[in-house]
């Protein structure tokens, strides 16, 4: 059986199932955990590690159990290089792999087997590396000697107790990182312009970075926004602005006509009154030509503020398109030809 000690560069295709390999490693320990840290090509890792039971061929319990566009998106992102993917694959040593620490105690040394390792995170890196053509030297966590209930709860510590960072700090973060899209840049300015300007009804109501309790988040506000952009022939936010702005002033006025004024910030109502812009803005057109001033908005949602419940804003359905619905419904009712 032979014995490979794996360089840097050095890819799978130079060893065979069954061959040993050999790793630097540093060994760590926490408490009574010990664990060896190291880095691995990740043609080797991809196919001495598996995400399921040991009686499946590892690339097919790949497919079965893990999300395909996940996968092919990470390999996308290592095949064009667009830059680095740091964080470790945690692993656990198999009887198959026939786990040893040699070489003075800064080596370790395996099987080259489909069942070596099982993964406890980074199913989606693995499954992601072993689709990309790029190969990469990969972080990794190897831990040694551990029984089914161990690896279970290791598993579920790692996947309980890391949190994943909000969308709304990503979001906050994509122009820093200039990864924005036109549109991405465009919600953006919008967002900012509400949380900022002193004739906004939003102002003191947004929070960028974060979901809070009371305010407009901005992952809300795209959700929200995002649909109606197409409606609007310019793409600059300061011709999108006014009229939404002017549009989100006439239903705060509506909410407190009708005692609701709280419903504004609930994400499932401030969704709903975007649904229905651009019928309401097809009426204020009709009605007033292209002028979207407040007053014009104030007319349109009158009669629709007339047959609603403030109920039904304050304690909306689940679904913004089933409220939006029931506010369809209302502007029909409502409408007459004189």
């Amino acid at each position: 059986m032979a014995i490979k000690r794996i360089k840097h560069g050095e890819e799978a295709a130079e060893v065979a199932i069954g061959d040993r390999l050999r790793f630097s490693t540093s060994l760590v320990t926490q408490g009574d955990t010990k664990f060896y840290t190291l880095t691995m090509p990740s043609d080797i890792l991809a196919n001495c590690c598996f995400a399921t039971s040991r009686d499946e061929d590892p690339m097919l319990g790949f497919q079965r159990v893990l999300d395909e566009k996940r996968a092919q998106e990470i390999a996308d992102y290592m095949d064009l290089g667009f830059g680095t993917i740091p964080s470790s694959i945690i692993l656990s040593a198999q009887l198959q792999a026939n786990f040893q620490f040699v070489g003075g105690g800064k080596t370790i040394e395996f099987t080259y087997d489909p069942h070596a390792f099982l993964i406890i995170d980074g199913q989606h890196r693995v499954f992601g590396f072993s689709k990309a053509r790029t190969k990469l030297r990969v972080p990794v966590v190897i831990y040694n000697g551990l029984t089914k209930q161990q690896e279970s709860r290791l598993f579920i510590d790692v996947n309980t107790k890391q949190r994943p960072v909000p969308s709304e700090l990503l979001l906050d973060l994509k122009k820093l990182a200039d990864l924005e899209s036109d549109e991405e840049g465009l919600l953006r300015e919008l967002f900012d312009a509400f949380g900022e300007d002193n004739d906004s009804p939003l102002l003191g109501l947004t929070s960028s970075a974060a979901k809070a309790k009371g305010k407009i988040s901005r992952v809300t506000f795209n959700a929200a926004v995002r649909p109606i952009l197409s409606v609007f022939v310019s793409q600059s936010s300061s011709t999108i602005y006014p009229a939404i702005n002017s549009y989100l002033k006439a239903v705060n006025k509506g909410l407190i006509l009708i005692g609701a004024r709280e419903a504004l910030i609930s994400p499932t109502v401030f969704r709903a009154f975007f649904e229905i812009f651009p019928d309401v803005a097809q009426r204020v057109v009709d009605r007033s030509g292209t002028t979207f001033a407040e007053h014009n908005f104030v007319d349109v949602l009158n009669p629709l503020f007339e047959k609603i419940k403030a109920v039904k804003f304050k304690a909306p359905p689940k679904s913004h398109k089933e409220l939006a619905s029931d506010m369809q419904k209302a502007f029909k009712t409502g409408f007459l030809i004189g």
